[in-house]
């Protein structure tokens, strides 16, 4: 028997509790891992209150991120012992996630844990922080340099644009923070930013081209406010897509990619090809000074806490990022 966060949907209605669970209704895999520490991502908070469609069967053990050691496992890549890291692949909306003691997955799903980096800081980053690296990487295979000019990063204060300020600062970048919290202003420029604007500057309908400033940007909000963040960009800069906190939709014209040259990148994290998650892991290792995590991961919480959490980080009081400590 093993705890979890489970996630039921029936006709009494829909409910997230934790409770003592069997081994045996673990789902199929090929790796069984014991787990040590999750995550609560956005897409978990939605999960677990219900706020959004992202469960698709249930009972749902949510958890997009995991960190653990492999307890038994067919599979030729890991053995028993082996400290293993997932992000995304569906876990926690098709797949038991790893908000629960103990977690069965396909070891197609997994990596190993890089050297350098500890289990707790591995979730500390965890998929926001990984998705962070991934939207520099994309910048930079698109050719932003230092010297090009200001990044621009919205949700600023959240996970992914918490640890996307410290790799862009540590690589040299000039960043500029866009929140809808001025009292993390301090936060945000200890992190690295030289500027932190307003979010209303940009969450409200805009001109279809604005006064060219941003070199690059990392949008983590979508809707008015990644277009207006393209409508802005300079000359052949670089915009990446990686989140919906306002909204799905893109209100936009054309004008800044056909008059302008601008390129926009969709960052997608859950189905990353392998080859390209440990390419990014391995960047987290070295392009990303870990002692900012004290900063950006404000709370280390038990599974029986995950539930409130959840509602207080779609309600925006919670800044960075909040790890699972699942044995607690």
């Amino acid at each position: 028997m093993f705890n979890a966060l489970v996630i039921e949907k029936d006709e009494q209605g829909y409910r997230s509790g934790v409770q003592s669970v069997d081994e045996s209704r673990l789902p199929e895999g090929d790796v069984t891992v014991n787990v040590l520490y999750s995550t609560l991502n956005y897409k978990d908070a939605l999960a677990v209150t219900g706020s959004g469609p992202v469960v698709r069967s249930f009972p749902m053990v949510p958890g997009i991120d995991t960190v653990g050691i492999v307890e038994s496992s067919d599979s030729d890549r890991f053995k028993p012992g082996d400290t293993v890291l997932l992000n995304g692949w569906g876990v926690g909306e098709t797949h038991w996630g790893g908000l629960a003691q103990k977690a069965r997955f396909s070891s197609k799903w997994l990596i190993s844990l890089p050297a350098g980096i500890t289990p707790l800081q591995s979730m500390a980053i965890g998929t926001a922080g990984y998705t962070a690296m991934l939207c520099v990487m994309a910048l930079q295979k698109h050719g932003v340099t230092p010297d090009h000019g200001e990044i621009l990063v919205t949700g600023a204060a959240g996970g992914v644009g918490s640890v996307a300020i410290g790799i862009l600062a540590k690589l040299g970048y000039t960043v500029v923070g866009s929140t809808g919290r001025p009292e993390q202003a301090d936060y945000l420029k200890q992190l690295g930013c030289t500027d932190v604007i307003d979010r209303n500057t940009l969450s409200e309908p805009g001109r279809a081209l604005a006064k060219e400033r941003w070199a690059g940007a990392v949008d983590t909000v979508g809707s008015h406010t990644l277009a207006n963040v393209c409508a802005a960009t300079k000359y052949r800069g670089v915009v990446t897509a990686c989140g919906l906190a306002q909204g799905m939709d893109f209100p936009a014209t054309v004008a800044p990619f056909i008059l302008r040259g601008v390129t926009l990148v969709g960052i997608d994290s859950v189905q990353c090809p392998v080859a390209d998650r440990l390419v990014a892991w391995e960047r987290l290792a070295n392009d990303f000074d870990l002692s900012k995590l004290d900063q950006i991961s404000t709370d280390v919480i038990g599974l029986e806490e995950a539930i409130q959490k959840s509602q207080d980080l779609l309600s925006g009081k919670v800044r960075g990022r909040v790890v699972v400590d699942v044995n607690r």
